[in-house]
């Protein structure tokens, strides 16, 4: 992958390649990304610049056997860790399962799509509804392959997405080929949850947040990945976060996408009635969605929701961008609530996605989130 096939994080583009050609790479970086943001396809794009003998203007040439061979995820000094457990496709104690059994799958998932999300990756794994690990023998993997001599004079990086699916024995065994690497390895850590990520192994890192990207990049990258049209792929944008992997995962599930226009009307149609059984039976209506990804996209479409409400509130309807099907229920809810509601709402929606994220029980989250909602209308 070069850094021309990536849209958007220009910044974060010129710092790898600042470091690369300055040979100031550090010995183990770690890119903090909302799920999807694009991390793993910058980290990609990083290694092939770093070992393209033919670089030239900011990126690698793409031609060459070694850009060949990264783009195809085959290059010999390239490591992938990434948590694993047993399921469909490979079978066998959860605990002496290595990466290097997954591997082809992982090729499989990230050449067709680099944004992918953890529950997409659960799938293309075979342990879909499972939690994987990065687990000691993983870590022993690693390090016997780093106790190889290399088989280019290039880099050799060891790509280690989600570090914060490490379990600590892990870690303390990788702790000091990560602070006192051999020869030419880097470390490339690519986490969603840096706080939950080990001390020891955070801190030998440099950190680098990748940001969420604009609408408008979101709308471009995935108009060029799939072929759809901009009028398809604009309200999955609106509702992504600024991450190309929550707008594809949105388009996947598009057709779900009238179901969460009809919930978040049902549930602000009750609230502004003043109506509490009702919005509770719309909370439970959320809390039945079949999977975390769909509550999550509520919250995100919930989100885009208020935004419009807010903004026809303040007289700026041209902006809103408030589509004909929804005009007269956003003009009725922006006549309906309080001018402070939208803001505290939002704050509210933040913290039942951040209850999502951590496996609390559903009807828990929703239940707390209608009789927050309910509280501030």
């Amino acid at each position: 992958m070069k850094f021309s096939d990536i849209i958007g994080n220009e910044d974060i583009k010129k710092a790898l390649v600042g470091m690369a050609d300055s040979g100031r790479v550090p010995h183990a970086m770690m890119m903090y990304e909302n799920e999807g943001g694009g991390a793993l396809a910058l980290a990609l794009a990083f290694i092939q610049y770093l070992n393209c003998p033919n670089r030239h203007d900011g990126d690698s040439c793409g031609e060459c056997p070694s850009c060949n061979q990264n783009r195809k995820l085959i290059y010999p000094d390239v490591h992938f860790t990434f948590p694993i457990t047993t399921g469909t496709k490979v079978s066998g104690e959860a605990k002496s399962l290595v990466c290097d059994m997954f591997v082809n799958h992982w090729r499989e998932l990230v050449i067709q799509n680099p944004y992918f999300l953890e529950n997409e990756m659960n799938a293309a794994l075979g342990f879909e509804k499972k939690q994987g690990l990065i687990t000691v023998a993983e870590g022993r993997s690693i390090l016997q392959k780093l106790s190889l001599s290399p088989m280019t004079d290039g880099y050799r990086p060891v790509i280690v997405w989600l570090p914060e699916k490490m379990n600590r024995q892990t870690a303390n065994m990788l702790l000091k080929a990560i602070e006192e690497p051999v020869g030419k390895t880097i470390f490339i850590m690519i986490t969603h949850a840096p706080e939950e990520v080990l001390q020891t192994i955070s801190s030998r890192c440099q950190a680098m947040r990748i940001l969420p990207i604009s609408k408008e990049e979101v709308t471009q990258a995935v108009c060029e990945m799939t072929g759809k049209s901009r009028e398809e792929v604009e309200p999955m944008a609106a509702i992504s976060g600024g991450s190309i992997g929550v707008a594809l995962h949105n388009l996947s599930e598009q057709s779900g996408l009238s179901d969460m226009r009809d919930l978040f009307m049902d549930l602000m149609m009750a609230l502004m009635r003043k109506d509490l059984a009702a919005s509770l039976e719309a909370g439970e209506a959320i809390a039945a969605l079949d999977s975390r990804e769909k509550q999550k996209m509520f919250c995100s479409f919930a989100g885009e929701g208020l935004r419009k409400i807010f903004m026809v509130q303040q007289k700026l309807d041209s902006i809103a961008a408030v589509s004909p099907d929804e005009v007269d229920f956003i003009r009725k809810a922006a006549a309906g609530c309080k001018k402070t509601f939208c803001r505290k709402a939002m704050a509210v929606l933040d913290k039942a996605e951040a209850m999502i994220e951590r496996n609390v029980n559903q009807k828990i989250v929703f239940t707390t989130l209608v009789c927050r909602l309910f509280a501030i209308m």
